[in-house]
């Protein structure tokens, strides 16, 4: 099969990372892809993947047989709908479905005709009434830009004055049209984790769980970034937790989405919130997880191929996970000052030296190869990612090859999975 990837970060060089091991890949492309991705893969950096008729075209004039849309902006503009309608197997939700991440208003809607568990909500389009709903019900509260908002557009606020202020700049354009709608939210007690479910429609297959440290700083404290790390699976989201979370959050949502005449095909990332073994719904997300997905690929290895083509085909009732019984850690390089101002192009040395294998690997998320050195083009750089029997050995993997790393620039936590290693 010749595939297309779409997406550059360290989730993409992760999924092009697993599909590349599986013997069905016969070419694969990327794009627009990064340095790291372009050793393993041939790379399409001036292809806008927003633009759906380019991307269709694209795939025509390079013979693609499968495409997998890695990040959810694509999703949200339509792209799927794009490839699907001239008729090429796409992995991905349609942009009706990805609602799902694209509006945090449409997501608590499903969950309410579901009867799915999650936050109590209200939605708000001036910022005196959604005072007025803060000072109603006080501190502490969630505060969310409806719409996409990459990531930052959620404050939990410890306080009413942390929550106004939030009101204040997501009314004023802080966060441009994702902030014109807010969604204010009851502030949920318990341990934060991440379930994945393929979905082909109808099937929801279980393909891992995983926990992230989004704080900047050790003791997941600072301000919230992308994502500095993550291992899996989640300990916290045993078996009975995650076949819980399957039928009373996952598989109703998925037969509202249904219901409503917008199935839903591709990749549920569900962030959950248990406390007492009962899972409650904090955020559907309409893509892998990153840095998750760079635990989970490193878990699954070239069948991840079969299970989201499966998916795209709607066969995943006849499909199966194998996991082996290890464990998964990446651990994200930054560039100093991220998630605030940073800068970019310094080089990076000793990558070249270590190891690339099925349990050791550095996928690139923000770097460019600048007259054959590679450089930092971005806030989160890269991910040192490892396997091991135990998330133990797993760690110090990880923070092995980061320490032979030689970049000044660069920070990372080293405390990735205090929850459970301690």
């Amino acid at each position: 099969m010749n595939i297309l990837i779409l997406g550059g970060g360290g989730r993409e060089h992760s999924l092009a990372w697993a599909v590349k091991q599986n013997p069905k890949c016969d070419r694969l492309i990327v794009a627009p892809g990064n340095a790291g991705i372009a050793e393993i893969a041939w790379v399409a950096p001036d292809l806008d993947i927003e633009d759906g008729e380019a991307v269709v075209q694209f795939a025509e004039d390079n013979s693609v047989d499968f495409v997998i849309v890695g990040p959810e902006a694509p999703l949200a503009t339509g792209v799927s709908d794009d490839l699907r309608a001239a008729g090429f197997l796409t992995f991905g939700p349609s942009r009706a479905a990805a609602q799902l991440e694209a509006s945090k208003a449409f997501t608590k809607e499903v969950c309410d005709a579901a009867r799915a568990p999650t936050a109590a909500w209200a939605r708000f389009t001036d910022a005196a009434s959604a005072k007025a709903h803060i000072a109603h019900n006080g501190a502490p509260i969630v505060v969310k830009a409806d719409g996409l908002a990459a990531g930052k557009g959620v404050i939990v606020a410890m306080t009413e004055g942390e929550a106004t202020a939030a009101i204040d700049d997501m009314f004023s354009g802080q966060f441009g049209d994702a902030g014109a709608e807010v969604v204010i939210e009851e502030f949920m007690t318990g341990e934060e984790a991440s379930f994945f479910v393929l979905c082909d429609g109808t099937t929801a297959l279980p393909i891992g769980t995983a926990q992230d440290h989004k704080r900047v700083g050790e003791g997941d404290t600072g301000p919230n970034t992308g994502g500095m790390g993550a291992y899996s699976p989640a300990p916290v989201l045993s078996d009975g937790v995650a076949e819980r979370a399957l039928r009373e959050i996952v598989e109703p949502t998925l037969a509202e989405m249904a219901r409503r005449g917008t199935p839903y095909f591709g990749v549920l990332y569900v962030g959950l919130m248990i406390e007492n073994g009962a899972p409650r719904l904090v955020e559907y997300n309409v893509r892998f997880g990153d840095p998750e997905c760079q635990v989970l690929m490193m878990r699954l290895g070239g069948q991840a191929l079969d299970l989201m083509q499966a998916a795209a085909e709607g066969r995943l009732s006849e499909t199966a996970v194998h996991w082996a019984d290890d464990h998964a850690m990446t651990v994200v390089l930054a560039a100093r000052g991220y998630p605030g101002a940073y800068e970019k192009g310094s080089a990076i040395r000793g990558l070249e030296a270590l190891p690339e294998d099925s349990s050791n690997m550095v996928f690139h998320a923000g770097t460019r190869e600048i007259d054959g050195q590679i450089t930092a083009s971005g806030g989160r750089v890269l991910n040192v990612t490892t396997r091991g029997a135990t998330l133990a050995e797993a760690r110090d993997r990880a923070y092995a090859m980061i320490d032979a790393i030689d970049w000044p620039e660069g920070f990372c936590r080293r405390d990735i999975g205090w929850r459970v290693l301690g």
